[in-house]
């Protein structure tokens, strides 16, 4: 994988690139939609083509418990199983089974969890978790970490950043010993952590910076801090990762978060929130969030977004998109995720291109304040 910076914003960390795996070209800053199970919810690979995305996720711990890693080696990885011939990234499984904490038990050797399926007890190590992904065939792999609570008192905190340290010693050697499974190259994203201490996010990243070879990420966030101190935390982490490499934020987020992150030096984001808050019909438009079940919306016939670029934005009224909600239509979930996906996907290019134009500062105060203004930005 390769990283060019190609234009510093003159006012901001802000940067665009370009990002260069064995399935394509990516610029960056870029938002990656989730496709947790192998699929990108309510779209089709070819629709997400259609709007522009070039690279989505995957996870490791939800596509180990199904289809399984057998079925997918069977079809020659994850990009052939899903027909998705651009970049994916998976995730390495770890931040799923710490969220299910009724469900596991954690210890140095790995997390031994429950299947929210079936039941059925496994053991996710950093070597499994890697054996995984090297059978997914992802073009990016990110690092089995320990990320714990916002709400985690030091002592836990501090546990996690050393055992994640520990886990990337073994998460190496492991992929050192074994190589690729298919005829292309895999590049392993290390996860710092340390939640909102900085002193713990310094010793995260001075461990875990030398294990990274194009790329990092910045993990642990938007997970029920203070928005300042998310921020705050951001900023923190420019000053310790390396300006050549990709910073990937997990998990983060709204519009708002991805153009203060943006800000701060990140290049990469993913986020389930367009397609989720688009299957209970929140709707990203131009003027801010609709909630299209609501009962205004009944007799309004104008366009769900005049000012989207894609044609369901204006081919279909708010008062048939709500009436399709109303009944449980599934065409209607698919409009709202199609809808939002594309907008923050325009975004993006928004954002690449007020930064080439040497206007980020600008446009984005601009656009911070209109948000202000907006529902759910």
């Amino acid at each position: 994988m390769k990283f060019k910076i190609d234009k510093f914003s003159q006012s901001s960390k802000a940067r665009t690139g370009f990002l260069e795996t064995a399935h394509g070209l990516i610029e960056t800053p870029v938002f990656m939609p989730v496709g947790t199970i192998g699929a990108v919810k309510m779209l089709s690979p070819e629709e997400l083509k259609e709007i522009g995305f070039k690279i989505i996720l995957g996870n490791t711990y939800h596509l180990y418990l199904r289809p399984g890693i057998d079925i997918i080696k069977q079809a020659r990885g994850l990009h052939n199983f899903i027909s998705w011939d651009r970049t994916i990234l998976t995730d390495s499984g770890g931040f799923q089974v710490f969220s299910l904490s009724k469900l596991n038990k954690i210890s140095e050797d790995g997390v031994e969890f429950q299947s929210h399926i079936d039941g059925s007890r496994h053991l996710l190590t950093p070597e499994r978790s890697m054996e995984i992904q090297r059978c997914l065939g992802s073009d990016i792999i990110m690092a089995f970490d320990d990320c714990p609570p916002a709400n985690a008192d030091y002592a836990t905190i501090k546990s996690s950043v050393e055992r994640t340290s520990n886990w990337i010693i073994r998460c190496s050697n492991w992929l050192n010993k074994n190589p690729e499974v298919y005829d292309h190259k895999q590049t392993l994203f290390p996860i710092i952590q340390g939640g909102i201490d900085k002193e713990l996010r310094m010793i995260s990243a001075e461990q875990l910076v030398p294990a990274a070879s194009c790329g990092i990420a910045i993990g642990g966030l938007a997970v029920g801090e203070e928005k300042n101190a998310m921020l705050d935390t951001i900023e923190y982490c420019d000053g310790l990762l390396p300006h050549n490499y990709p910073r990937y934020l997990m998990g983060v987020g709204k519009p708002t978060d991805l153009i203060e992150s943006v800000k701060r030096g990140v290049d990469m984001f993913d986020c389930v929130m367009p397609t989720r808050n688009g299957r209970n019909g929140h709707i990203f438009t131009s003027k801010g969030v609709i909630n299209i079940r609501n009962e205004k919306f009944k007799n309004d016939h104008s366009p769900i977004d005049k000012k989207s670029s894609h044609r369901w934005g204006t081919l279909f009224s708010k008062s048939y998109v709500r009436h399709l909600f109303k009944i449980n239509e599934v065409l209607g979930l698919r409009i709202a995720s199609v809808l939002n996906l594309t907008y923050y996907y325009n975004l993006m290019n928004e954002i690449r291109l007020n930064i080439k134009k040497d206007n980020f500062e600008n446009w984005s105060n601009t656009t911070l304040d209109e948000m202000s203004h907006m529902k759910g930005m």
